[in-house]
């Protein structure tokens, strides 16, 4: 019996409008305890968070997660570096990929898998001002046909 039990948390919309994913990592993360307790309230933000490879580990910067309000002394600083967590051979994939021009690792959402929170992370490559317009320009025609359909269903 395979349950598997996911609730998500928080989702970086600006990622999906920013860059083009390629392709998507779920990793484990390292947190502290009053880390946890305060992204249960859902206190996360994804504004310039970005992950990247040093000395063969993959680490999380810039996710800001608020303290926590009941944790005294033990809280946690809010922008801290936090470790993912990946096997070995999909690092070095990921390393691949970023040595190449334009390549970077977004973190795209947050959410409790089986009781542990995990971090769906993004390889993707910078959109420019036109693939934008392109995008939303695309969104907007589906959009109509969705509306036409539905009339002539009625």
């Amino acid at each position: 019996m395979n349950s598997e039990y996911t609730k998500l948390i928080a989702t970086n919309k600006k990622a999906w409008h920013n860059y083009a994913i390629e392709s998507e990592y779920e990793a484990g993360i390292v947190l502290l305890g009053s880390e946890v307790k305060s992204i249960r309230q859902g206190k996360v933000s994804f504004q310039d968070a970005y992950a990247d490879i040093k000395n063969g580990e993959l680490f999380l910067r810039q996710l800001h997660i608020s303290p926590y309000k009941e944790a005294y002394y033990t809280n946690h600083e809010p922008l801290r570096t936090r470790k993912l967590l990946l096997h070995g051979y999909e690092i070095k994939r990921i390393w691949s990929k970023i040595k190449q021009k334009g390549y970077t690792l977004i973190p795209l959402k947050i959410y409790f898998k089986n009781d542990k929170i995990k971090v769906l992370i993004g390889l993707g490559r910078g959109k420019k001002l036109f693939d934008k317009r392109e995008t939303i320009k695309k969104k907007d025609m589906k959009r109509d046909l969705d509306r036409e359909r539905k009339k002539q269903s009625f």
